[in-house]
Order: C-alpha cells, then sequence, then structure tokens
C-alpha cells in the first residue's frame, strides 16, 4: 500500500478533524463528569482514551508511514466505536433500564453524548475503508454528518425539555437540526443535483451559527450566577460546549459535499 493512496487532502483533512475533535472530547468528558467527581472507575476511560488517541492520531500523521496510518487508525477507530457503545449503555443504566419512563429517560445522564466516540471512530474506519478520490466518500461524510444531527436533535430535546423549555430559543436547534437531518438524507439519496447541494450548505451553515448563538445563551447563564466559581459554572451550568457541536457537524456536512460538489465538476 503506498502512501499516495491514503495520504491525500480530503483523508487528510478529515484526519486531522477527527484528531481535533477527539482531543477536545477529553476537556468535554472531564467537564462532565466532574458534576459528580468522577464517582465511578469507568468515567476516566474516554477522559484518558481522548487524550491518548489524539496524541496518537497526531503522531502517526507527523510519522507518515501508511501501514501504522492505515493499521493505527483502524485501532482507534474501533476503539472509540466500542467505548462509545459503551458509554451509551452505562448512561442509560444509570436510571432509564430501571424505570423505563420517558422522565427517567430525559432526566438520566446524556445517553447520546457518548455516541460522539463512535461518530468519530466512523470516520477513521471509513478513511481507512473507502478512497478519498471516490464518490462514495463524500457521500459517507454527509451520511456522518446526518446521524450527528439526528443525535442532536435527541439530545437538545432532552436537554431542554429538563425545564420544560423555559425559554423559547430552546426550540431553535430542534428544528433546524431536525431540518438538517432532512436536507442531507435528500442530499445523499438522489443524484448528485449541484444546487440542491448548495442549499444543503445554506441549511448547515445556519446550524453553524445556531451553535455559536447557542454557545453565547448557555455563557450567559453561567456568568450570571455570581456566587459561584468560574469552575464551578462551568461544571453546574448549561453545558457550555454543547451547542458547538452543531458547528462542528456543520463543518463535516461541508466537507462532504464541498467533495461531491468537486466529483461532480469533475464528471462533467
Amino acid at each position: 500500500m503506498q502512501k499516495s493512496k491514503w495520504f491525500h487532502k480530503y483523508a487528510l483533512t478529515l484526519e486531522l478533524f477527527v484528531t481535533a475533535n477527539l482531543a477536545f472530547l477529553a476537556f468535554d468528558v472531564f467537564i462532565a463528569h466532574s458534576v459528580n467527581a468522577f464517582a465511578h472507575w469507568g468515567e476516566w476511560i474516554p477522559f484518558l482514551f481522548s487524550i491518548i488517541a489524539s496524541l496518537f492520531l497526531f503522531l502517526i500523521q507527523l510519522i507518515g508511514s501508511s501501514g501504522l496510518w492505515y493499521l493505527g487508525g483502524l485501532g482507534v477507530g474501533w476503539s472509540s466505536v466500542g467505548i462509545g457503545i459503551g458509554g451509551l449503555l452505562f448512561h442509560l443504566n444509570s436510571q432509564f433500564f430501571a424505570d423505563f419512563t420517558i422522565k427517567s429517560l430525559v432526566y438520566t445522564a446524556p445517553f447520546v453524548a457518548p455516541l460522539a466516540f463512535c461518530g468519530l471512530g466512523l470516520l477513521l474506519i471509513m478513511n481507512r475503508m473507502v478512497h478519498g478520490e471516490s464518490i462514495e466518500w463524500g457521500k459517507w461524510i454527509v451520511f456522518m454528518a446526518l446521524g450527528g444531527f439526528f443525535g442532536n436533535f435527541v439530545l437538545s430535546l432532552c436537554d431542554h425539555a429538563q425545564n420544560g423549555f423555559f425559554n423559547r430559543s430552546e426550540w431553535i436547534p430542534i428544528f433546524t437540526s431536525a431540518i438538517g437531518v432532512g436536507f442531507l438524507m435528500m442530499g445523499i439519496l438522489q443524484p448528485i443535483n449541484l444546487s440542491f447541494l448548495k442549499v444543503c450548505v445554506a441549511i448547515l451553515m445556519v446550524n453553524g451559527l445556531v451553535g455559536v448563538f447557542g454557545f453565547y445563551l448557555h455563557l450567559s447563564v453561567d456568568l450570571q450566577s455570581a456566587e459561584l466559581s468560574m469552575r464551578d459554572k462551568l461544571i453546574y451550568g448549561p453545558p457550555l460546549f454543547a451547542p458547538l457541536l452543531f458547528t462542528d457537524l456543520a463543518l463535516l456536512g461541508m466537507l462532504g459535499i464541498w467533495h461531491l460538489d468537486r466529483k461532480a465538476r469533475e464528471i462533467r
């Protein structure tokens, strides 16, 4: 396997995207699990994995060995998928499996959140199984972004249901993520339509702005608690970085659409 077969601009861009996301997940997981002070030893696993995996991926990119890149990435990818599934079951087991009610689903630990590891792991696996110069590569990227927006829809619905949608703006991410799912689904099911892809890009941009706006709103609420330290505000306030997942997924979707647009123009 030659290095040039895998280290093209599309694969490298996606690899950097995944590496950066895994590194950030370490910080995000640390804040989330600090709420109960890492009460269970298993809560350290995703935190440590994020640090080790992101450093390892960055290292193999610097080394430039196609064999190490391929096998090492598969190892990290499947490990990430396993941690995501394990985290999902661990979060649900905290209350949902005991009661099996909508209330227990809403007020349990955010069960969708660990699936971020699954998504990143699947991106690593796909990046090694599908060549970046094929049109299927772009479709897989858009499909992964679609899955992410569906997860965002569920996560936003459950999180904001905890306070009964006290602020009407809390409905915004639910609507925009649902619209994103619908349009991205049509974008990969139908033959490539450049005009429709432009509409998808516009919707992704809106979702990206929703993420930034949500970050601002969460930060505003966090800063209102004058009696708490900054650390406690980050840990116990609204999840500060959760809305930025919209922006992150928008970038991922636009990467896939950029690829599809390039491939469609080459065919023409």
